[in-house]
């Protein structure tokens, strides 16, 4: 089999087969196909696409090229929780515990943030102790402990992924949806849950920036799934703002914790609650989703979903004095408070201008060998829909970064658009749910 009558077919446009697809991963994996050619395979994707037994074929290749986490000893049934990304978003802090209150097992392997702010080990490294490295046996131990466990994935989980996607990040082929979607679904699917819900993120602090483009993506992914005899489901979420007040890493971790408590801010407690829900009802289809919804407000009103995140966290050895005392945390340095510049209503804060600023700010990373500053952030003082007189805080930055604060409130300012009228809810982030598999 000839590698470069393979990347002429599929220039082609024709359809490959899966012993063609496994013999370019496993040839790239091993080193016998080099760069140059698997670069050419990717652009003539991007031009040609997949179809989705193609599709399906890569991911299987991407899967076969590391080991697979087998769940067979959690006591019970088990789903995934995974989000594409955005700016505050915290998530699975809220919805793991929440979903493992109803009953249900949620085993996740995580990653850390690559610009914006930190991903979720990130987070969860702010709290003191907290451990992310965990072998398989103590990570399936700990689930049938407390209910969950979410830890750093092993070097040798979906290792095609990792050689591919560096490969597309430096040749222009990343926005590829069967790319995108093999490479997302690989790793998601080497992690053997009874179930996956994926929060797919849109706007312009989202890796998909249209509703056509997020909705095309869903349903490979949710064709794949069922393909490989997984239930996914995915939950289309607004990004064109960030989610909650809470941009950073333990500054985010506070606002899971109060929104446990019930205190949260209503679009993210929103999301939390309707994904959460999915989770449940994926594993439990003869409940209705009104009566999930309703033993979820029971268990965060009664205090067993914030318990429930506490017996995780300690598990993972993480401090409960600092969870029970969010006071605790190590503070940043610096606090600047910037005021608005106007009176009116805000009617749009632009979550790629406040990451981007969180960044600079120290609370995300720029490349993966950078230090994030797990106490660095921004607290938005007020959310869209919401009216401000001049002068009032706007929104509250947190740095150890030294140099003059006119910089960062300048960009603050520039994120944030003030308008005339009437103050409205909250707007909620919720976009669609699941589209139907063609």
């Amino acid at each position: 089999m000839r590698t470069v009558e393979i990347i002429d077919q599929k220039r082609n446009g024709q359809e490959l087969t899966p012993e063609q697809i496994s013999h370019l991963i496993e040839g790239y994996c091993s080193g016998r196909i080099p760069d140059y050619q698997m670069a050419a395979f990717a652009m003539a994707v991007v031009w040609q696409g997949m179809t989705i037994a193609e599709t399906e074929a890569l991911t299987r290749s991407m899967i076969a090229s590391g080991d697979t986490v087998s769940l067979k000893e959690i006591s019970k049934p088990t789903v995934d929780k995974h989000s594409t990304g955005g700016v505050g978003d915290k998530t699975t802090l809220v919805v793991g515990p929440l979903a493992t209150a109803l009953g249900v097992a949620v085993p996740k392997l995580s990653g850390r943030g690559l610009g914006h702010t930190g991903g979720t080990l990130d987070k969860l490294e702010s709290i003191p102790g907290f451990r992310t490295r965990l072998e398989l046996p103590e990570f399936i131990a700990t689930v049938n402990k407390v209910g969950m466990a979410v830890a750093s994935p092993t070097a040798n989980l979906v290792p095609a992924d990792q050689l591919l996607y560096a490969l597309r990040d430096a040749t222009a082929t990343v926005r590829s949806l069967p790319l995108i979607a093999s490479s997302i679904m690989s790793k998601k699917l080497a992690v053997e849950t009874d179930a996956i819900s994926l929060d797919v993120k849109v706007g312009e602090g989202a890796f998909f920036r249209t509703l056509d483009e997020a909705r095309e993506f869903s349903k490979i992914a949710v064709e794949l799934g069922s393909r490989m005899g997984r239930k996914v489901h995915c939950m289309l979420t607004s990004m064109d703002s960030p989610l909650g007040r809470a941009i950073g890493n333990s500054i985010e971790v506070k606002e899971a914790i109060d929104t446990l408590h019930g205190n949260g801010p209503s679009d993210f407690t929103e999301l939390c609650l309707s994904a959460a829900t999915t989770m449940v009802s994926l594993l439990r289809p003869a409940e209705t989703e009104a009566s999930i919804r309703e033993q979820l407000e029971k268990a965060v009103g009664n205090g067993t979903a914030f318990t429930t995140f506490v017996n995780w966290i300690t598990a993972q050895g993480g401090s409960r004095e600092v969870l029970e005392n969010p006071g605790l945390f190590e503070k940043a340095g610096r606090k600047i408070t910037v005021p608005a510049p106007a009176s009116g209503v805000v009617q749009k804060t632009h979550a790629l201008a406040l990451g981007n600023l969180a960044m600079a700010l120290g609370a995300g990373r720029e490349t993966k060998e950078q230090e994030i500053d797990h106490t660095a952030g921004i607290y938005l003082e007020r959310k869209p829909g919401e009216k401000v007189q001049k002068g009032e805080p706007l929104a509250t930055l947190y740095t150890n970064r030294e140099g003059p604060s006119s910089q960062w409130e300048a960009r603050l300012l520039d994120a944030f658009e003030i308008g005339p009228g009437e103050p409205y809810p909250i707007p909620s982030p919720i976009l669609e749910g699941s589209p139907p598999v063609a």
